[in-house]
């Protein structure tokens, strides 16, 4: 047995590597657009590969050798915005991040949704964290001021012309405001779930920035992250929510687990 391990540990290694690499992207395509997609080419090119060996069909299985190299050029093109999130996630890993939060400006964030949620006015914002979000920021104005709860329930009023647009918070301060922020393609089916809802899903379907809703009809208060929407929150489960997702850098993982007694629900997790 011990001459059988030292011979072969190589392959015990690739096999975990392997393993984990297909349960990790399995989880992470699963709540994608492209996954009922893939699902199907798969099922198909499985279905024929069977018939083809059974029935000894040598014309279908060439075709099948040779559809393999479009079939992987097509996958790409498929999930070409979670293949370039996931590597954008690895190039800006929390190992050569050292963008913290300032509690103390997440404080007055916190207070100035509060009165924009009693007043029913929108609002969209996206918290930096590694990946930068300048090309965003260019698509609206560039500020770089203190935070403060005045100056955000003024941009966000729905008489100022930035009101529609989405904010960037960099290091505590608001980088930028009047954004234009990539709009979510998952099916959702709850009509609550507005077009404000959406850019803020797909700001952190693109990036790893967390972004906060305020709903203009109901003032429900909501965060994105990784393309997920968690929906209806009250104000210190959202605090809590986004004290989970900016520490689990300095040494936990993120987990789906909901503050106790969260009547909150998540969209976008499945198609």
């Amino acid at each position: 047995m011990w001459d059988f391990l030292t011979e072969h540990w190589r392959d015990g290694v690739e096999i975990i590597i392997l393993a984990a690499l297909a349960y990790h992207g399995y989880l992470f395509f699963r709540a994608t657009r492209g996954a009922s997609i893939l699902t199907g080419l798969l099922v198909l090119l499985l279905s024929l590969a069977l018939i083809s060996l059974l029935l000894d069909l040598s014309v279908i299985s060439g075709l099948l050798q040779r559809f393999s190299v479009f079939l992987a050029i097509a996958l790409v093109i498929i999930f070409q915005p979670e293949l370039r999130r996931v590597l954008a996630e690895l190039g800006s890993s929390r190992i050569f991040s050292f963008n913290r939060p300032d509690p103390e400006a997440l404080d007055v964030l916190m207070e100035a949704m509060q009165q924009l949620s009693s007043r029913r006015c929108g609002a969209l914002f996206a918290l930096k964290r590694g990946i930068d979000l300048k090309p965003y920021a260019e698509s609206g104005v560039e500020m770089d001021a203190v935070i403060t709860v005045e100056l955000i329930t003024t941009i966000f009023h729905p008489k100022t012309s930035l009101h529609d647009g989405g904010a960037i918070i960099d290091q505590g301060r608001l980088a930028a405001a009047g954004c234009v922020f990539p709009v979510s393609q998952k099916d959702i089916q709850d009509r609550a779930i507005g077009l404000r809802h959406r850019a803020g899903m797909g700001i952190s379907e693109e990036t790893d920035a967390i972004a906060l809703v305020v709903s203009e009809e109901s003032g429900a208060l909501s965060l994105c992250y990784q393309g997920k929407l968690e929906h209806d929150l009250e104000l210190d489960e959202l605090r809590q929510r986004i004290n989970e997702i900016l520490n689990e850098g300095s040494g936990g993982s993120h987990t789906d687990a909901q503050p106790e007694g969260s009547h909150s629900h998540e969209l976008g997790a499945s198609i």
